[in-house]
């Protein structure tokens, strides 16, 4: 007995179903699901080495930019710390303060200590965790004079300072200083005089003849302002270690007196020896003797200068001879002029014994006889 084959019957659509999606990763398509598994970690890494590669170019580039930023804020002395008083030293520049006393530093003291300081100094890097001073030396008078008299080295002890980068030429940092104090009204003619000799003097500074100095220095004065310095400095060479009180002579009595040393011979060596060993005389009456002897005095008998057996008197002149000599310690500068002998060398000559100092000073002086 035969079996009956059933048949069923399909029915087929007309268009053929759609293929199932396929469950692919999120950003890989179907080459990389046919990579394995080996290669898509491969993939993976250089991709990862790729935006870490970019990240740290980004991140160069901000560190670059920040400390271009930083060299040129430094540069201009705005990046400002705490700076330890004892770690500041003040030998690269000769001041234009003339050396006594500053009856103008009790006030900015008393301000200092009732506001603070204002306005930080300024310095740069000397090496071995030490600064020199380039701007600011009545400010850190005033810092160091408040931590003498109180003791208190957490208040006093640093003191605010700008940071400048180390390079700048020497004549630029002279300019910086004269041009700050430019705008004082207490400076004098006979500190500005004075500057323009050291500036002369210094063995670090190429131009030798403090009156061609003055064009240097002051460059932002007025012409007429240049030609009473360079009177000045006449009176300077002349009087400067004899005068207690330089810094308070009138323009027009300074004017007048370096006038009289032209004209009338052995009026210099007349005034040091009127003043010589008077150390207590006071302001008053140092002006009185420049007055008289430069004709502005009552007296004009007095004026005129007299030979005297204890000061001999030295002829009036203008001639100097400056010249260098290479030392091991840097290039000494040697300045001759009139009754003086100067030698500037970059150091520090109170290291050296009295005794053997004394002995080289006599054993040269005797030398030239």
């Amino acid at each position: 007995m035969s079996r009956k084959r059933r048949v069923f019957e399909i029915d087929m659509p007309d268009e053929p179903a759609a293929e199932p999606p396929a469950d692919f990763p999120a950003g890989k398509d179907e080459r990389e699901q046919r990579r394995g598994p080996m290669a898509t970690a491969i993939n993976e890494t250089a991709e990862s080495t790729r935006d870490r590669a970019r990240l740290e170019a980004q991140i160069r580039a901000e560190n670059d930019a920040l400390a271009q930023e930083h060299v040129r804020l430094k540069r201009a002395g705005l990046i400002t710390d705490m700076i330890p008083l004892d770690a500041i030293d003040t030998r690269k520049l000769i001041r234009d303060r003339a050396p006594g006393a500053d009856y103008e530093l009790a006030e900015l003291v008393e301000s200092i200590r009732d506001i603070g300081l204002s306005n930080p100094i300024r310095v740069e890097p000397a090496g071995d965790g030490r600064y020199e001073l380039i701007q600011g030396w009545r400010r850190l008078s005033a810092y160091r004079q408040l931590l003498e008299e109180t003791g208190d080295a957490e208040a006093w002890g640093r003191i605010p300072a700008g940071i400048a980068a180390r390079g700048d030429e020497l004549e630029s940092l002279y300019r910086r200083m004269v041009d700050e104090n430019l705008v004082r009204k207490d400076i004098s003619f006979a500190e500005m005089a004075q500057l323009a000799l050291h500036y002369a003097m210094d063995p670090m500074t190429e131009e030798h003849d403090p009156e061609k100095a003055v064009a240097i220095l002051f460059k932002s004065a007025g012409y007429q302002k240049r030609s009473y310095i360079r009177s000045f400095i006449r009176l300077m060479e002349s009087l400067g270690e004899t005068l207690m009180y330089a810094p308070e002579i009138p323009r027009a009595l300074g004017l007048a007196l370096s006038q009289r040393l032209d004209e009338v011979p052995g009026t210099a060596a007349a005034i040091r020896a009127e003043l010589k060993d008077w150390d207590t005389r006071s302001i008053k009456d140092e002006l009185e003797i420049l007055r008289r002897y430069a004709g502005q005095g009552g007296d004009e008998d007095a004026a005129k200068p007299a030979p005297r057996a204890h000061a001999p008197t030295v002829p009036a002149g203008k001639a100097r001879t400056t010249f260098q000599i290479e030392r091991p310690q840097g290039s000494a500068k040697c300045t001759a002029a009139n009754g003086r002998l100067e030698i500037r060398l970059p150091r520090d000559f109170t290291a050296v014994d009295r005794r053997r100092l004394e002995a080289a000073v006599r054993a040269m002086l005797e030398s030239l006889d």
